[in-house]
């Protein structure tokens, strides 16, 4: 067995004979994070942890309660476990307590690369060199990342699994002085492969954006055709995994998905991949598997873990989205992908000027008049049901007109129903390649989404970014 097996089933030992007769899970969690920041194209940070985490779950004479602890040797576990074991005499019933999962064996995924796990210092340094040289002399600031985990779960009822994932990240911008302030480019990327992280092709993207967006003209609010390119992109997935598609939402009605529904313009399927990073299985050691959300437009499936899938009935099963789930949030798809044309496996190549690649290429040349945004971010919702988004465009938009880049364009706030952003007749053209970016919250198990640029018919601009 593994040292996360070992700790794992010895985590359930200790609590059963602790409390006569429960239900005991068990979730060790062993992450390594590397990070290299660097401001004013300069290193000035280089971290490291390393970190073991033991949860437990029990479920005793009706009651269920749950603990966690950073642990490095036995005393901590057993400190652990009473300390589980008092909240459990005490907590309140809890009558939907779906169980444990039993002895299922998870799926195959591949093995995660060496030379990320093991990333040194200095490994991610000569990444940034490549990324600061090729920004061509402008300012830069950013960071690299590695990151690698080894997990295990045991429990009373007989699971003991392991798996281990790797992966990496570059988010960094380049800064040209402008006309009033500074402009700012961005490229970022999240492979699974740190030798596919070529800072210098990333540094000349966000330089090229940065040069291109010294001299933005102020446009009217409105209703604009776009094409939102990768890192706009992600801002739809992160709200879509956490608001619409979470198993938890769903049966609250918080959420505009309804399964078996046409929600969404044919153009789009929408795939939840954790196998391909190597998660098999989730934090209540059910086994996790590519989930296809939505298929040609119609809602197929949502999130759930074993608690929401219970609740839902109906034969609902989870689908292994236990994500430590800590905060109430409910069972989200954390490897959110929406497909292609060219397949998930094409590959977009580089392009000259503004646009992120030869995908949003393609797709800039199709529209008569719009906007490429970049970017979206500090976005907030103002109603789940609709999935109503407020937030701000950054780091680049630009006018399109007769399917050429014309005129860098100011920021603007916006208001738009991502219910209605990919609804049937609103999505005029889906990119040939996806490009894997961190989502929102990029930690050492962060989300990573899969996402080619859209072109859509219309988003609703408010204002500008003052005001």
């Amino acid at each position: 067995m593994s040292t996360q097996e070992t700790l794992a089933a010895r985590a359930v030992e200790l609590a059963s004979g602790a409390l006569a007769g429960a239900e005991v899970g068990a979730e060790v969690a062993r992450h390594e994070m590397g990070l290299t920041r660097f401001a004013e194209s300069v290193i000035h940070q280089n971290v490291a942890e390393d970190v073991t985490t033991v949860r437990l779950v029990v479920h005793h004479e009706g009651r269920t309660t749950s603990g966690s602890a950073t642990v490095v040797g036995d005393d901590d576990l057993a400190r652990l476990v009473e300390r589980v074991a008092a909240s459990a005499r005490v907590a309140p019933h809890d009558p939907t307590w779906p169980g444990l999962t039993g002895s299922v064996d998870p799926a195959t995924a591949p093995t995660p690369d060496a030379a990320t796990a093991q990333a040194s210092p200095d490994d991610r340094a000569a990444v940034v060199r490549g990324f600061v040289e090729g920004a061509g002399g402008l300012e830069t600031a950013g960071y690299c990342r590695t990151t690698s985990s080894r997990t295990a779960f045991a429990s009373s009822a007989g699971q003991l699994v392991s798996g281990a994932a790797a992966e990496c990240g570059l988010a960094g911008v380049a800064r040209a002085e402008a006309t009033e302030g500074r402009a700012d480019g961005v490229a970022r990327l999240m492979p699974l492969r740190l030798a596919d992280l070529d800072g210098a092709a990333l540094g000349a993207r966000a330089a090229a954006k940065a040069r291109a967006w010294t001299d933005p003209v102020e446009l009217e609010p409105g209703r604009y055709e776009v094409v939102l390119e990768p890192d706009a992109v992600s801002d739809l997935l992160t709200n879509y995994a956490f608001a619409a598609f979470n198993g938890k939402a769903v049966n609250e009605r918080r959420s505009f998905v309804r399964v078996g529904a046409d929600q969404f313009d044919p153009a789009i399927s929408v795939v939840d991949d954790p196998l391909a990073v190597g998660l098999t299985f989730d934090s209540q050691g059910t086994p996790r598997e590519r989930l296809v959300l939505v298929e040609g437009g119609r809602t197929v499936a949502v999130t759930h873990d074993r608690r929401t899938a219970a609740e839902a009935g109906d034969g609902a099963r989870s689908t292994g989205h236990d994500a430590e789930n800590r905060f109430g949030a409910g069972p989200s798809a954390r490897h959110l992908g929406i497909v292609p044309t060219g397949g998930l496996d094409a590959v977009a190549a580089e392009a000259d000027g503004v646009v992120a690649d030869a995908s949003v290429a393609e797709l800039v040349a199709g529209m008569e008049r719009g906007l490429l945004v970049t970017d979206l971010w500090y976005t907030r919702v103002l109603d789940p049901r609709t999935l109503s988004i407020t937030g701000l465009t950054r780091n680049g938009v630009w006018l399109v007109e007769d399917g050429q880049v014309t005129a860098p364009v100011a920021n603007f706030r916006f208001t738009q129903a991502y219910a209605a952003a990919l609804a049937p007749g609103n999505v005029r053209a889906v990119g040939r390649t996806a490009t894997p970016v961190p989502g929102d919250t990029y930690t050492a198990t962060s989300p990573r989404f899969s996402c080619p640029a859209l072109h859509l018919a219309s988003w609703n601009f408010t204002g500008g970014a003052s005001g």
